[in-house]
């Protein structure tokens, strides 16, 4: 779709906003009432992701904020001399920008992965039902006319209440697990080295060190963001401490984990597994997982709402209008100085 020449020189008096949410869109963002909010506050420049160096001039020094993670390189960077806010709505930071530059000029960096942490957490803890209690095989055996029913049926069931749960990471998806999995009377360890022991057995669980959450766990939910010191780190040895018959769910980023062994350890009826990400998206058609027994699969579709999406664009408006009164942001999360040149993440390439 092509977009719409920007100005060559700046006549309105409103805030001047660049938007390249890339792969997001505004209307996907933003309810109609929103758009119109958005483009009756400001003035909205839009562009190409490749496409915000070459905008004019007296553009890029008007405007106030960016809505998306356009790459901006350090002469562009200085050309944006009224830049107050890149607002990351793609929500995995990249190393594509000046980062050291943006927050000594005092710049904030905010993403809005905050939204899915329910809708993520949700079908997660419905995977981990699901191996539990073997819902969508026997669902597919009664469709099929092999059902077995009542206790015929339950063969290697069993109970997610009263078990041990593992998380690995601790973030916003973490805790949103950890809200609905409280109530189900499960004892929960959690490995995270970005956080003290204090903040974790603050909110209830246990600190644990990644082997004792690989081993003590019945089920075991990784939500650990990529960085460049876990890249793979879950692999054969991990899969071999855990239990026997013990679940694992994948829902940050296929890169924290060795696939292939995931794949093997699965495969070996040592555990079960269910996944929303992979490591590469679309898979191929003839991926082994796809017809590997023991492993669920879902197409990264866990956050992917559209009231999700919408929430994003009210966060995104409404920390602005705060930064217009001379407030910080405090509905999207601020990127850290100190972890942010670590994060690996992929950029996502659907909504």
């Amino acid at each position: 779709m092509s977009l719409p020449a920007a100005p060559s020189e700046i006549v309105d008096d409103r805030p001047l906003v660049i938007s390249v949410p890339h792969p997001r869109s505004l209307a996907l963002i933003l309810t109609d009432a929103r758009r119109r909010q958005l483009f009756d506050t400001y003035q909205v420049v839009e562009c190409e992701p490749d496409g915000l160096a070459a905008l004019p001039d007296p553009v890029l020094a008007a405007a106030r904020y960016i809505i998306g993670q356009p790459p901006i390189d350090a002469a562009t960077l200085e050309r944006l001399q009224s830049l107050r806010c890149v607002f990351n709505v793609e929500s995995n930071l990249i190393d594509n920008m000046p980062y050291t530059t943006l927050f000594e000029r005092g710049i904030h960096v905010v993403t809005t992965g905050a939204v899915f942490a329910q809708p993520v957490a949700e079908l997660g803890l419905a995977m981990a039902l699901d191996l539990a209690r073997g819902v969508s095989t026997a669902a597919r055996a009664f469709r099929e006319g092999r059902e077995a029913w009542g206790g015929n049926g339950n063969q290697g069931a069993r109970l997610i209440g009263g078990s041990d749960i593992g998380l690995i990471g601790f973030g916003d998806l973490g805790r949103a697990l950890h809200r609905l999995l409280t109530g189900l009377g499960v004892t929960i360890r959690v490995f995270d080295p970005w956080l003290p022991d204090a903040i974790l057995r603050g909110h209830g669980v246990v600190p644990a060190t990644l082997e004792e959450v690989m081993a003590e766990s019945d089920t075991v939910f990784t939500v650990a963001a990529v960085t460049s010191e876990n890249q793979g780190f879950i692999g054969a040895a991990q899969f071999a401490a855990m239990r026997a018959g013990a679940s694992f769910i994948l829902l940050s980023r296929a890169d924290v984990v060795d696939f292939d062994a995931l794949m093997s350890a699965v495969r070996a009826k040592h555990i079960q597994a269910a996944s929303d990400v992979f490591p590469e998206e679309p898979l191929a058609p003839d991926h082994p997982v796809r017809t590997l027994d023991g492993f669920l699969c879902s197409a990264h579709r866990a956050g992917a709402l559209d009231i999700a999406f919408k929430r994003m664009g009210d966060m995104v408006l409404d920390d602005m209008d705060l930064m217009d009164r001379g407030l910080p942001p405090i509905l999207s999360k601020r990127a850290e100085r100190e972890t942010v040149a670590r994060m690996r993440s992929r950029p996502v390439t659907t909504n």
